[in-house]
């Protein structure tokens, strides 16, 4: 499979990269044996890049994971995974003690001593100036530790990555993962790339089937459109 540069990160990934919130039962349950097939047949097909969060299936997603991939035994060098900070099955929490903590809680999840991409996840669920002025410091020690390679910041309006990235000093912030704002029901993703460019921030464009709005199974119950759209 084609790989592309992430940004300017030197991260070389595939096209389409494996979301593993469907891992924490998200979508419905998952069996152990057909989770590691699944990210085995990823592997085999040229995927290597993988996407957690602490918060899917209340940290599941991670353990099925690294377990996976684990049992998957290939080098950690050949796969590119990112995970996220700051939103928890108990709620939301950017401070800079628990994002701190969290990056180690999810190491040991996944099974690995260093993650590829660190993101702050769905920060318009908070002021954000703390995440301007707490979190992405914080982030920015752990990427110094050498826990995180890299970091982003992701959420569902288009208008937190402007207010962010305008308030931090330049090359703070590597990435943002944008969900649900590139697929054929929504395109304003595009509008907002030239500004991204600018800013030297590489982009992941995440659930470009709109968290299962376009699915032929249709949408689970807790998607936020509304009953005509489903």
């Amino acid at each position: 499979m084609e790989l592309r540069e992430l940004g300017g990160t030197g991260l070389r990934v595939s096209p389409v990269g494996f979301g593993a919130s469907p891992l924490g039962n998200v979508f419905g349950d998952i069996p152990r044996d057909v989770a590691r097939a699944t990210v085995r047949r990823a592997l085999d097909l040229g995927i290597n890049f993988f996407d957690t969060s602490p918060y899917y299936g209340g940290t599941v997603s991670e353990s099925v994971l690294g377990d996976s991939l684990r049992f998957a035994a290939v080098p950690r060098d050949s796969f590119v995974i990112a995970t996220k900070c700051g939103r928890y099955k108990e709620g939301f929490d950017f401070s800079a003690g628990r994002v701190t903590r969290s990056i180690d809680e999810s190491l040991a999840r996944l099974g690995l001593e260093y993650v590829d991409i660190l993101h702050c996840h769905d920060i318009e669920f908070t002021n954000l100036d703390q995440i301007v002025n707490e979190t992405i410091p914080a982030l920015l020690k752990i990427k110094e530790s050498g826990k995180a390679r890299f970091i982003g910041i992701t959420g569902l309006p288009l208008s937190i990555f402007t207010y962010v990235l305008d308030r931090v000093p330049p090359g703070s912030i590597d990435l943002i993962l944008s969900y649900c704002h590139y697929g054929i029901n929504d395109t304003a993703l595009v509008n907002l790339l030239p500004y991204l460019e600018s800013k030297g921030v590489g982009v992941i464009s995440a659930s470009p089937l709109a968290m299962g709005l376009l699915m032929d199974n249709g949408p689970p119950d807790w998607h936020p459109a509304p009953e005509e759209l489903k």
